[in-house]
């Protein structure tokens, strides 16, 4: 359960949902509790409230650089996790980090739809497979049955805008083709995952945030950060082997493929 894993490793944490994550958090008692704030750049000004938020929680928050894009770097980051988690491993995983490009295939460039693939999809698979080992040493190690956040699980961070279903009704409204199409991809990454770790006893599992008032998601959106972290880690606790490879959204309702 969320409420309840030990150690938590979050992308990009140093603002919107990600920072609320790792606020919310705090304020849940775990004994021994470690959370991994990940950013591209702990020192820019948008991690300051991170980092301020860090230095209250002196061994509690471990403010990581973590570019997703990166492997040498990803790799760098999972050995300084490896070495603060020790046996225990890692027991939660909250692939957060993303990038939205709101563009149609004709206003579409080369490279806005390659950053969108690298950050949307590559990026949490270089995590995923870093970090794995953790993960396993979690499931191993933690003397529980079954699946669940508090044991080991990968949350990846999805949208409504990649169900395919859905497009028709929408599109029109908000193309974000770049941005359907890789988090589309990240779906599937998620459902094949959730079959290859089963044995393994690594949860995978999408949530959809909803629409948040934060800078990727704009102020006109219909929720603020706060309710949709409050919604997602209520349902990460309800999380168990029955939801592998499902796709829901903050409410814990089955969001259409």
């Amino acid at each position: 359960m969320a409420g309840k894993a030990c150690n938590v490793l979050i992308t990009g944490a140093n603002r919107g949902l990600g920072l609320e994550m790792v606020k919310q958090l705090l304020e849940m008692p775990c004994p021994n509790r470690k959370i991994f704030a990940c950013c591209r750049d702990p020192s820019a000004p948008k991690s300051q409230g991170l980092q301020e938020l860090a230095k209250k929680h002196p061994g509690v928050i471990h403010v990581i650089r973590l570019d997703t894009t990166d492997p040498r770097g990803v790799k760098e980051a999972a050995k300084q996790v490896g070495a603060i988690v020790g046996k225990s491993g890692l027991n939660l995983l909250v692939n957060n980090a993303a990038v939205l490009f709101n563009g149609t295939m004709q206003t579409t460039g080369v490279k806005e739809m390659q950053d969108a693939y690298n950050t949307n999809i590559i990026g949490p698979m270089l995590v995923t497979k870093e970090f794995l080992p953790y993960l396993c040493e979690a499931a191993r190690s933690s003397g529980k049955m079954g699946m669940s956040c508090s044991r080991a699980a990968v949350i990846n961070i999805s949208t409504t805008l990649a169900s395919i279903s859905t497009v028709p009704e929408m599109f029109s409204n908000f193309p974000a083709t770049p941005y359907r199409v890789t988090k589309a991809g990240l779906n599937m990454l998620t459902v094949c995952n959730s079959l290859e770790f089963k044995k393994d006893g690594v949860l995978f599992t999408l949530l959809h945030p909803g629409w948040v008032r934060t800078d990727m998601g704009t102020q006109a959106a219909d929720i603020d950060a706060h309710e949709s972290v409050r919604g997602m880690l209520r349902v990460m606790d309800s999380l168990t082997e029955k939801h592998n490879g499902a796709f829901l959204d903050y409410e814990g309702k089955p969001m259409p493929w």
